[in-house]
């Protein structure tokens, strides 16, 4: 596997996008997003949707310089449409703009339709609690794919259908980012890409049976991803569900369906809150903290050296990569290398 410093990777980020005809703007955002979820170890949001999001650039599918178009907007309110742009853009404006309302007002509550995929989510929240709001984020795919199927169910009727809260905690926020299935659809594409198997437990194959194989979700008709806490419990679907309706019904954009009637890209919803207007900042501060602590002491079971909150592991990871590099396999590696000679950008 090819490693690389951040410096190195997020150049080449950059020159790709760049070569792909993004703007500045575009650029900066979307590479620095790109980089930063490989760092925090998820691979599935890196690098490897560069190609991705180029093909989608091509067909019309993701609009470069795209409005942000303010359809309400009220002291505790703000409705978006992002008209295809880039999801790390719009998404973030849309976030600056929900914690200037919630530092304003205590709460602000934000939707966005028409917008490309906004990434990681974690990295939103984690900008909310770095401005000391808590922030609980969710999107769906705007109808455009469907990946997880019904308990008993053999056929795919939501997406992967990610959500995101963070609380500020001093330099160690507590960062929750999953998706309600399985796992992320684009962790499933990177084994896809570089040959592998998946875990036990990830998959079903079209006729509902548990298989190993990533291309068995691609197939005609396709295979589905298992919905967090299998598929034996409402728990995860049930999550999901209610992930479907607040981003996709609520926002006046699309949830899923037979026949979709737009590309893949995400309905957002937002919430911020400000601990100022609650219980006051400097008790929820003592608190968070007090519970924190209170959680690490906890004894732990043989071969178990400390407690780990949510938010640590990838506190680890980006510690790791910082000081060592970043790898990339060579099946998602070699689909880089192809768009860099496409485009003649020079490869690290």
């Amino acid at each position: 596997m090819p490693v690389f410093s951040t410096d190195v990777l997020s150049k080449f980020a950059a020159d790709l996008l760049a070569a792909g005809g993004l703007s500045p703007e575009e650029v900066s955002a979307v590479s620095r997003s790109l980089v930063d979820a490989n760092l925090r170890g998820y691979d599935s949001h890196g690098l490897m949707r560069i190609p991705q999001y180029l093909t989608q650039v091509e067909k019309g599918e993701i609009t470069s310089h795209a409005k942000f178009e303010v359809l309400n907007d009220a002291p505790a309110l703000l409705t978006v449409d992002a008209h295809w742009g880039f999801g790390q853009v719009q998404a973030g404006r849309l976030v600056e703009r929900l914690i200037e309302k919630a530092k304003s007002s205590g709460v602000a509550v934000g939707t966005m339709i028409h917008c490309a995929h906004i990434g990681r989510l974690g990295e939103y929240v984690e900008t909310a609690a770095a401005a000391e709001t808590v922030a609980l984020l969710m999107v769906n795919n705007h109808g455009g794919v469907m990946r997880v199927a019904p308990p008993g169910g053999k056929a795919p009727r939501l997406s992967t259908n990610p959500i995101a809260l963070g609380i500020p905690n001093s330099d160690e926020p507590i960062i929750m980012d999953f998706c309600t299935c399985v796992s992320a659809e684009g962790k499933v594409r990177v084994m896809k890409i570089a040959g592998e198997k998946c875990p036990d437990g990830w998959l079903l194959d079209s006729n509902g049976q548990p298989t190993n194989d990533p291309e068995g979700l691609y197939t005609t008709p396709p295979g589905t991803i298992l919905p967090m806490g299998g598929k034996q419990t409402y728990k995860g679907f049930g999550l999901s569900l209610m992930v479907e309706i607040l981003s996709g019904a609520l926002s006046g954009g699309v949830c899923a369906r037979a026949v979709p009637v737009n590309q893949i890209g995400n309905c957002v919803f937002m919430l911020v809150l400000d601990p100022t207007y609650f219980g006051g900042v400097e008790h929820f501060r003592e608190e968070v903290a007090s519970l924190t602590e209170f959680i690490r002491s906890c004894p732990t079971i043989d071969g178990v050296d400390r407690i780990t909150l949510p938010g640590d592991p990838e506190r680890d990871i980006l510690k790791h990569k910082q000081s060592e590099g970043v790898s990339l396999d060579e099946g998602n590696w070699q689909q880089l290398v192809a768009l860099a000679e496409k485009l003649g950008v020079a490869l690290p």
